[in-house]
């Protein structure tokens, strides 16, 4: 899995690293510093930290090979 934050979107809510601190953590007051590529067994975490964000600036991809083949 790979998430991505939009930073210029997050206002510092933390409610992601309430929910993951495994992968969301706050540096300073407001700063977001996250884990890109979190280990899969953390994916119910993110999930909830994605949908908990107020804001919407967190995005999560799969990257387990299970991306949509080009076949017509």
């Amino acid at each position: 899995m790979r998430i991505v934050v939009d930073l210029n979107r997050c206002q510092g809510y933390a409610q992601c690293v309430f929910l993951a601190h495994e992968v969301f953590r706050l540096s300073g007051e407001e700063a977001l510093t996250y884990e890109p590529n979190p280990d899969d067994a953390r994916r119910l975490q993110v999930q909830r930290a994605v949908a908990a964000c107020p804001v919407q600036a967190i995005v999560m991809d799969r990257l387990d090979g299970a991306e949509a083949g080009g076949a017509s």
